[in-house]
């Protein structure tokens, strides 16, 4: 990946901290193979839907099928029993199909007729979306948003690293063979278990927790904002400056940490009132603006 490096360090911080990640940018910019390559450097299964707007939720979680053969009904798993689910374009079907998603990213199981069925274990949603702008979308509810730990934007690189980039092609990189690339497992499972647990331990001074709820409730109080930052949005910002701290090589949160991952985990948080978009006020504008603004603890 060139020029990525902040959608790559999101998708690191996801994974330690069990979280599911939303990554937006207009079609091209190397999200699906983001996603794929991070599968294969940890050797963790991965599987790709393509959200279209016909597609059904059985589609995604499985369905009972029935067997003529014993004249019974079994259940044949969807692509969500993986390990890394890459939900590619996600807004482009519709909510109804859309909400599938949300049993299996909240609670890690899917229910087909009535029966709970668990998810391999780690499973994390990376989900890609085109701008709300573009034709044929159909922006995420709120309640499934909130779902996501971090909205990572994958901008269009710089003029240097679009030149990396097609340099790379012409010396024969093939995306869609990762092996020939180089991409090698570095890591596997149970690494990525033990690096959890290490980030479990590093330690929240009381201090810190208060500067995150302090962050949370000034979006509440926002007059750009018709909706703040919930309770769940706080512990996500908590989790994921504590992982951010271990990657760092602390074992400790500063102030910091918290503002390093701010603006991933809260700007689909929130909802800017009609008026302040018209003046062109963005959701990052308004969070870096009470960043700026709330007493940082010493």
């Amino acid at each position: 990946m060139v020029g990525q490096d902040p959608a790559v360090t999101g998708l690191v911080v996801a994974l330690l901290c069990r979280g599911h990640v939303l990554l937006e940018g207009v079609p091209g910019v190397a999200k699906t193979l983001l996603v794929r390559a991070l599968a294969a450097s940890l050797e963790l299964d991965t599987k790709r839907v393509q959200f279209t707007p016909d597609l059904m939720p059985s589609d995604v979680t499985g369905s009972l099928i029935y067997d003529a053969r014993t004249t019974e009904f079994s259940f044949q798993p969807g692509p969500v029993f993986t390990n890394l689910l890459l939900a590619d374009e996600i807004n482009r079907t519709p909510p109804k199909t859309q909400s599938s998603l949300l049993e299996a990213m909240e609670e890690r199981q899917v229910t087909v007729d009535g029966t709970p069925r668990p998810l391999p274990e780690p499973f994390l949603v990376a989900a890609t979306q085109n701008p709300v702008e573009y034709e044929g979308t159909y922006p995420l509810p709120e309640a499934q948003l909130d779902r996501f730990l971090l909205k990572l934007t994958v901008p269009l690189p710089s003029r240097q690293d679009e030149i990396s980039v097609l340099t790379r092609h012409a010396e024969g990189f093939n995306p869609r063979d990762l092996h020939a690339a180089g991409i090698r497992p570095v890591a596997g499972p149970a690494d990525l278990e033990a690096a959890r647990s290490a980030v479990a331990k590093t330690s929240i001074s009381p201090e810190i927790t208060g500067y995150v709820v302090d962050i949370c409730r000034a979006t509440r109080e926002s007059p750009s904002l018709t909706l703040g930052v919930s309770p769940r949005g706080a512990t996500a910002l908590l989790s994921t400056a504590r992982a951010w701290a271990w990657l760092t090589g602390r074992d400790y949160v500063i102030p910091d940490d918290v503002k390093a991952l701010a603006l991933p985990t809260l700007r689909h948080r929130v909802q800017l009132r009609p008026e302040a978009e018209m003046e062109g006020v963005t959701a990052d504008s308004v969070i870096n603006a009470i960043l700026a603004h709330v007493p940082v603890p010493r």
